[in-house]
């Protein structure tokens, strides 16, 4: 899809390390990202969840659609291929959490696109980071690695549900590559997520209303709650595609993927799960991973 030029253009926008500013409005993303997480994993019914999530997203979406300026059309590809992967994306994630446990699947699923990310953007648009920069998205892909590998109690029945949350994470990467490059192109970032929560998050709700809609009834008590969601992880999204003009596609990625580590907390001081030493480890390696991105190129 893209020329020669348009790479190396695309490519050289991301150079550099990571602006502090740009630092902040990722992590700012990430615990946002986390916090909706945890809403959607506290609606039993997961169809209803993302449901929800995806109607609050869409319709948040909609002052951006109407008041940001249209997508240039170079980047229109780009947003639809976007939305096909991210409908992916949802079934896999709900696929992970019907098989497996949270504190397993999700930084499984978040913790493989870094690395997939990285490697996806010096191929795409010969994206490649500095030494501090592969040192960073190392450190922090081993921390939220760590997560999965250490501490957690193994069971049979985990290899269908790990497969899952590796299809999703795949799915995490794919996304994150293709609105790198088609917000960059866009013009606007803000159109551009609006058209992309608009048109993914849509898709879900479409098909419950049209198979369940005596459940969605019958679950109005969430209804707020998982409308709240929705437009968390609409501000979630837009931060990060806003911060993706602005730095290179590989380290924003480890930064986004921090939310494991906020999710952490939130499930320790909310749902009352086991923080644990691996999870202080993990917390301390990652955190050193952001030092290190914040630092040098």
């Amino acid at each position: 899809m893209l020329d020669r030029p348009s790479a190396v253009y695309l490519g050289a926008m991301g150079a550099g390390p990571l602006p502090l500013a740009v630092v902040a409005v990722v992590l700012v993303a990430a615990v946002l990202h986390a916090t909706w997480n945890a809403i959607a994993h506290g609606i039993r019914d997961q169809l209803v969840a993302f449901t929800l999530v995806g109607m609050g997203g869409a319709a948040s979406a909609i002052p951006l659609v109407v008041g940001a300026p249209l997508p240039q059309t170079r980047s229109w590809p780009f947003l639809a291929t976007s939305v096909a992967i991210h409908v992916a994306y949802v079934l896999l994630l709900m696929r992970s959490y019907r098989l497996g446990d949270f504190s397993q699947v999700y930084p499984l699923a978040r913790g493989t696109s870094p690395l997939v990310v990285t490697l996806l953007a010096a191929l795409a648009i010969g994206e490649v980071p500095g030494p501090a920069g592969i040192a960073g998205v190392g450190a922090i892909s081993a921390g939220l690695a760590s997560l999965v590998l250490v501490g957690h109690r193994h069971k049979a029945g985990d290899g269908p549900a790990r497969l899952a949350a590796l299809a999703t994470g795949l799915t995490i990467a794919a996304y994150s590559t293709v609105d790198g490059v088609g917000v960059r192109l866009s013009g606007s970032a803000f159109g551009y997520t609006g058209w992309l929560l608009l048109l993914e998050g849509s898709t879900i709700p479409l098909y419950t209303l049209a198979r369940r809609r005596a459940l969605l009834r019958q679950s109005r008590s969430v209804w707020a709650v998982g409308l709240t969601g929705g437009a968390l992880s609409l501000l979630a999204y837009g931060l990060v595609l806003w911060a993706q003009t602005r730095g290179a596609l590989g380290p924003i990625a480890a930064l986004r993927e921090t939310s494991i580590i906020f999710g952490a907390l939130i499930g320790s001081v909310v749902f009352h799960e086991r923080f644990g030493r691996p999870r202080i480890l993990a917390a301390i390696l990652v955190a050193c991973g952001i030092v290190v991105l914040s630092a040098g190129p």
